[in-house]
């Protein structure tokens, strides 16, 4: 049976936001009506979650905003708005950065679908993720096809049915379907329904390979879950070219003072990896002036601790080889984050950058950690860190992981049980997108 969806479109209401535009993720209120009163903060926090195509490239990201409780979709309209404001993502800019310019999936309440969200929302670079689950009226159609002309794109999300009339549908750009929650008989009966369409269909909630592998075989064409952070098991493996290289590389990157000389000649035993780190040395991000040409002039003019910091993302690159880009560039945010927040938890920032980079090896080399952790040259605190022991040498990296889920209650627990700031993290991880961005994709 079709589902239905009744929908009045509201009339516009002014904006609810706190003042000027803020790069902050917060902005204090007051709960009490008495102002004397101490003001609690309200939290905002965004974290984007990739959707992949069917060659592992990343289509688009999804979105995930924390802001406050919305009891209706009233609320969540207003909230969505504040939250856009507080980012910065009316401006294409910023989005850009938040998205490494691609497409941004966005989870959209059918009331905010009037030309306000224009206003909040560069609508050339978004698609609005809406469920529908009621009757779908005239007037909502009327409505969806304006948003259209403005350049929105639309997500049905969540479908379980093939939704009437087929006006409605004929609006949508992509199909999204919870693989993990929908029975594969109505996956199958959904499909069939769909088959002539154009409109991609995006599996959601695909957690594992074999799940994967089932949606491929299903027709879905996007995916979006945890299964490529999956570590694949492969018979007869053998070591990658220059693994042990590569190892003694990182050991003698975490001396202090770094023997220049040692390092240089290990660096250039290994053409890929000289390759990649004269790549990333030349990028935007590290402000070079004249091309580097070789290991020893990029040891001089970038410094010791940012060489080390380029050395071992370009080790971790190798270290990633066919597998998925994103895979990597998760792995260079953490450990961008891990750094960020190490001087404010007295620990060391290499050590930190080591662990969030490091920490999945297991997806890149198709192995369980307890078999990679034991070949690497790290610090006792670190390997008993990336094996997952609870230490304050892994809360940083413990709260993220709950984060990049868009685990709300988990990340308010590990903060609590830690002292961590989340205000402070969620700002820094907006910054570490950006920087991420673009240490991967500046002078390619």
């Amino acid at each position: 049976m079709a589902t239905s969806l009744r929908i009045k479109i509201l009339p516009r209401k002014p904006m609810n936001v706190f003042g000027e535009p803020m790069a902050a993720v917060i902005q204090p209120v007051c709960d009490s009506a008495d102002p004397a009163l101490p003001s609690t903060p309200r939290l905002y926090s965004v974290v984007r979650q990739p959707i992949l195509d069917l060659h592992g490239r990343v289509h688009a990201y999804e979105l995930l905003f924390r802001g406050v409780p919305a009891p209706d979709g009233v609320s969540a309209f207003n909230n969505l708005i504040e939250i856009a404001r507080n980012f910065d993502l009316e401006k294409p800019s910023e989005l850009k950065k938040l998205t490494g310019k691609l497409t941004a999936f966005v989870r959209c309440p059918w009331q905010a679908l009037n030309e306000q969200l224009a206003q909040v929302l560069p609508a050339t670079l978004t698609v609005l993720e809406i469920e529908p689950n009621q009757e779908v009226s005239p007037e909502f159609v009327s409505s969806c096809r304006q948003m259209k002309a403005l350049g929105f794109r639309f997500a049905l999300d969540d479908l379980t049915n093939v939704p009437q009339p087929t006006s409605f549908l004929e609006l949508a750009d992509y199909i999204a379907v919870d693989f993990a929650r929908t029975p594969a008989e109505v996956r199958r009966r959904l499909l069939d329904g769909l088959r002539d369409k154009s409109t991609m269909m995006l599996a959601k909630g695909v957690h594992t390979q074999q799940d994967y592998r089932k949606a491929r075989e299903e027709g879905f064409t996007l995916f979006e879950g945890r299964f490529f952070l999956t570590p694949v098991a492969v018979r007869n493996r053998r070591p990658p070219v220059n693994q042990m290289l590569r190892l003694d590389i990182l050991k003698a990157l975490q001396q202090h003072p770094m023997d220049l000389h040692k390092v240089s000649q290990l660096v250039k035993r290994d053409g890929p990896l000289t390759y990649q780190l004269l790549r990333l040395v030349n990028s935007p991000l590290w402000g070079m002036r004249q091309n580097v040409a070789s290991i020893e002039v990029a040891l001089v003019a970038v410094g010791e601790n940012a060489f080390r910091r380029i050395a071992t993302l370009a080790i971790a690159s190798e270290f990633n080889g066919d597998q998925p880009a994103e895979l990597l560039s998760m792995a260079i945010l953490r450990g961008r984050i891990c750094e960020v927040m190490a001087s404010k938890r007295s620990l060391d920032p290499f050590g930190q950058y080591l662990l969030g980079l490091l920490s999945l090896l297991p997806a890149m080399q198709g192995q369980p950690m307890s078999e990679v952790a034991p070949t690497l040259p790290l610090s006792a605190e670190v390997l008993e860190a990336l094996l997952g022991k609870a230490c304050p040498e892994r809360v940083v990296l413990g709260w993220l992981e709950h984060f990049e889920h868009g685990d709300w209650a988990a990340c308010d627990a590990t903060a609590k049980a830690s002292g961590l700031d989340q205000v402070e993290l969620s700002s820094v991880y907006i910054e570490s997108v950006a920087w991420t961005e673009t240490a991967l994709h500046s002078g390619a």
